[in-house]
């Protein structure tokens, strides 16, 4: 009892983490009014559904001002209970670079989502879909170089995608990956009779669904068909998801993947730790 009861509060500090990421992106009016003038001086800001048979999924699209003569545009995939307002943060840095950037709300993938906030039919499996479906539509307008950025359970699902998609994810970005999420809920629900209809995490419900296709799930047997560029970034703090994951994910993947530790960073940025990331990501972007 002790083993499950300390599982399910690592559980619920994933999603304490995820969602306080979430909470520092809603900000005042005054300051929301001050970020949007930001982007209009960087580029354009607009609003992009996009369908994956009878799901729709929203978005939002930032074109920079001067573009890179070869189209290439940042997909932005957030954590558990997260939304696309996560992705806002990266427009100041994909701009100067020459990058557009789509951030999506996953459907059912957040109680915020504006694609579809039932998270009782939230699913791994789907939000791959819904990546490769987004992939998939700017791969067809044009965009010859797309890069997949995931956050906590969208690293998972970026990961999962990105090896599902090796010829078109032009680089791989995973931001403190929760790789670890089949391995954590498999302990918590041994059997498959022992999942609950009904699982609440830190205030959202998810329904069964979401633990039985997982159940048998070992990502790290999986990301490795990706071979692509990759960058890793986690804090050597993080409580909720192991470093230990993300060293061998850096060995399964292509040789030349970067894992940058963040001293003292905890699993959720601090803008001091976010404009370490952000450096990061520069690098890694000019290298192709």
């Amino acid at each position: 009892m002790m083993k499950h009861h300390y599982l399910f509060l690592k559980l619920a500090m994933l999603a304490l983490a995820m969602q306080l990421t979430a909470n520092t992106e809603v900000q005042a009016q005054d300051v929301q009014m001050q970020t949007m003038h930001e982007e209009l001086e960087n580029g354009i800001t607009q609003t992009l559904w996009i369908e994956n048979g009878a799901r729709r999924i929203f978005g939002e699209l930032f074109t920079p001002q001067q573009p890179r003569k070869e189209p290439s545009i940042a997909i932005i995939a957030h954590g558990f209970n997260g939304t696309h307002e996560y992705g806002r943060h990266y427009h100041k840095t994909l701009g100067r670079l020459g990058y557009s950037c789509y951030a999506l709300d996953f459907p059912c993938g957040s109680v915020r989502s504006r694609s579809d906030s039932n998270t009782l039919n939230m699913s791994i499996i789907d939000e791959v879909s819904d990546l490769k479906a987004v992939v998939r539509h700017f791969r067809s307008q044009g965009f010859r170089h797309v890069v997949v950025i995931g956050e906590s359970q969208g690293g998972l699902v970026s990961a999962l995608t990105a090896a599902d998609l090796k010829q078109d994810v032009s680089q791989l970005v995973l931001v403190y990956p929760a790789l670890c999420i089949p391995d954590n809920w498999r302990k918590h629900y041994p059997r498959l009779e022992d999942i609950r209809d009904v699982t609440e995490l830190w205030g959202v419900k998810m329904g069964r669904h979401f633990f039985e296709e997982i159940h048998d799930m070992k990502p790290l047997d999986i990301i490795g068909q990706y071979r692509g560029p990759v960058l890793i970034v986690q804090g050597d703090k993080d409580q909720v998801v192991s470093m230990d994951d993300s060293r061998r994910a850096q060995q399964l993947y292509a040789p030349g993947t970067r894992l940058h530790v963040i001293p003292g960073a905890a699993h959720g940025f601090r803008p001091d730790e976010l404009k370490q990331e952000m450096e990061q990501l520069e690098t890694f972007l000019k290298k192709e």
